[in-house]
């Protein structure tokens, strides 16, 4: 099977900014030992801008686009310096692609990108992919890795999505003030109820929120790719959603 999986800052980072050594650790860990199964794994990871506010020591993450571009090209550098030292020790090459909006609208780009992931797939090595948030603005940025994760998936013509963040996955209604919310655990069509059940990020450390994992959603659901949104506090959570347990929220396009 051909996995994308999409690592949130929340499921990275501290709330500091600094790194989660310990699940990152554990992270990589499973995956290293999801390929060594037999699946090709594509990584979509958040957390350049995120890493390097924690590394410059800034108090929050900043809101201008320059202090942005500072921070993820700080933070770029630990990232890739991190994964890389954790999957060699599984005997796991990895490769840094970072892209912005031209290279997934353009298709010449497009097409370039698509032979590059290809390639490194049939090389054996493991495609760590994120926003070039370093020279990216809102004109040229895709805007979020959540959207990047179902763009990537849908170009490599993948079979599953898996967004791993801060939250269990969709529900009725937001849990943080609705103790009867309930755990939705299969979803098969995105329509208007749906869409009134997309919240906002509640962490602050990232781009995302339920808005943009039900539009990655729909980009995977018109192409017959399932996701899935699933808690990343838990890294072992990653085998039970490839056997199909009803773990998070999995979206399934019904024929």
């Amino acid at each position: 099977m051909r996995i994308v999986i999409k690592i949130g800052t929340s499921t990275l980072a501290h709330p500091t900014g600094l790194l989660n050594v310990r699940r990152v650790e554990a992270l990589c860990k499973v995956m290293s030992d999801i390929k060594n199964a037999g699946h090709e794994v594509i990584l979509v990871s958040s957390g350049a801008i995120g890493m390097g506010v924690g590394k410059l020591g800034l108090r929050q993450r900043p809101s201008d686009i320059p202090s942005k571009q500072a921070a993820a090209a700080v933070g770029q550098c630990e990232l890739m310096y991190t994964y890389d030292k954790l999957f060699s020790e599984y005997h796991h090459t990895v490769a840094q692609l970072l892209i912005t909006g031209d290279d997934t609208d353009d298709p010449v780009r497009h097409r370039n990108f698509t032979n590059t992931l290809n390639r490194l797939m049939e090389l054996g090595a493991l495609p760590i992919i994120n926003e070039n948030d370093t020279v990216a603005t809102e004109e040229l940025g895709i805007g979020d890795n959540d959207t990047l994760a179902a763009i990537v998936a849908k170009s490599v013509h993948a079979e599953l999505l898996i967004l791993l963040s801060d939250i269990d996955g969709l529900y009725t209604a937001d849990p943080h003030t609705d103790p009867t919310a309930k755990l939705l655990r299969r979803v098969t069509a995105i329509d208007d109820h749906i869409r009134c059940l997309a919240g906002v990020s509640q962490t602050g450390q990232g781009t995302g929120g339920m808005v943009t994992k039900l539009r990655a959603a729909e980009i995977c659901m018109e192409c017959g790719c399932q996701m899935v949104i699933a808690n990343g506090n838990n890294p072992a959570n990653l085998y039970g959603i490839l056997e199909g347990r009803e773990i998070g929220t999995r979206f399934i396009m019904e024929v």
